[in-house]
């Protein structure tokens, strides 16, 4: 057996343990091989399931309860901070709080499966008031089926590769490898997806300082002031519910579904507060692909609009507000 391999198994649940609980911290390691890899190993009974299932859901549970309390004391930033951490940040925020918003708790059952969901699933749990005991019995049984499904799904192929001898000893003696290949075109591929991210971001979005510009100049010349769109989820709200002058509070889906309503004689801006802003990009990207060419993301979004100090102001859902009315009506039914 390869020293490799052979430092493994002897050491396999301490490994199992501390590597889980990383990935679960925020870190992108991948364990979703690991946890193949040891049902494999399983079916030759180097390694055995109740132990290494016990590990897993051990640092599944520290880690998630981790974030849980840091959710429930810091909200929205513990959340962005765990979003960059993972490499999700081009979609944890938004699905996770769409998530929570339509099943609650139920989200915690399959949330190990959605990539980006897993990650902040805990600290949004926590800002979401959730009770401890409740997330933890929630969190436990999605992490019992999340581990079950790759660890058992391993251990069906290791009994059948053992019948076919050539094959099981090239797994035996080739698998690491294999397995280190997997984690780093894993890695290689999420940094790369995310560098296009950013960059296509930076080529469309506005800046604070610009949509400034614009406002003043719309002020002074007695202009229309562009259609800014505050896409923040109820979630965000809580810690600072003040919005850019003149923007609107309407869903991401809200505003794609009644997009023939959008003003198409000034610019619509969008913002959010995920990171990277993942949110106003992407669904600016989809309404100019529907039509909607006018239509661009604010960089830095809501926090970097306030930490410029620009002007923020208390939001009146009754205030009337002169622009693209027909749309801020059907969003609100």
């Amino acid at each position: 057996m390869p020293i490799a391999l052979d430092f493994f198994v002897q050491y396999a649940y301490g490994i199992l343990f501390l590597w889980v609980l990383v990935e679960q911290l925020g870190v992108p390691v991948p364990s979703v091989p690991l946890l193949i890899a040891t049902g494999t190993l399983s079916a030759t009974h180097r390694v055995h399931v109740v132990p290494a299932m016990l590990a897993i859901l051990g640092a599944c549970a520290a880690a998630d309860s981790l974030w849980f309390f840091a959710g429930v004391r810091y909200g929205g930033r513990v959340v962005r901070l765990v979003c960059r951490l993972s490499l999700e940040a081009a979609a944890c925020v938004r699905k996770t709080e769409g998530y929570f918003g339509r099943h609650g708790a139920v989200t915690l059952l399959f949330a190990k499966f959605v990539p980006g969901l897993s990650a902040v699933a805990g600290p949004i749990a926590g800002q979401s008031g959730m009770p401890y005991a409740k997330f933890l019995v929630f969190d436990l049984a999605g992490s019992l089926v999340w581990a079950a499904a790759y660890v058992f799904g391993g251990r069906f192929f290791g009994d059948m590769a053992r019948r076919y001898a050539p094959f099981f000893h090239f797994l035996t003696r080739f698998g690491l490898a294999l397995f280190v290949l997997a984690f780093v075109a894993f890695v290689v591929r999420r940094v790369w997806l995310q560098r296009a991210f950013l960059q296509q971001l930076r080529e469309a979005g506005i800046t604070a300082g610009e949509l400034q510009a614009m406002l003043d100049s719309a002020t002074e010349n007695g202009s229309k002031p562009p259609f800014i769109v505050d896409l923040r989820h109820p979630l965000d709200y809580l810690p600072d519910p003040r919005v850019l002058p003149t923007a609107v509070r309407i869903s991401p889906t809200e505003l794609e579904r009644h997009r023939d309503l959008l003003p198409r004689d000034m610019d619509v801006i969008l913002y959010c507060t995920c990171p990277n802003d993942e949110t106003s990009a992407t669904l600016a990207r989809r309404l100019q692909k529907l039509g909607v060419h006018r239509v661009r993301p604010l960089r830095g979004g809501f926090e970097g609009w306030r930490d410029a100090g620009l002007p923020l102001a208390a939001y009146d859902a009754d205030a009337p507000r002169g622009m693209a009315p027909a749309l801020v009506e059907a969003a609100a039914v």
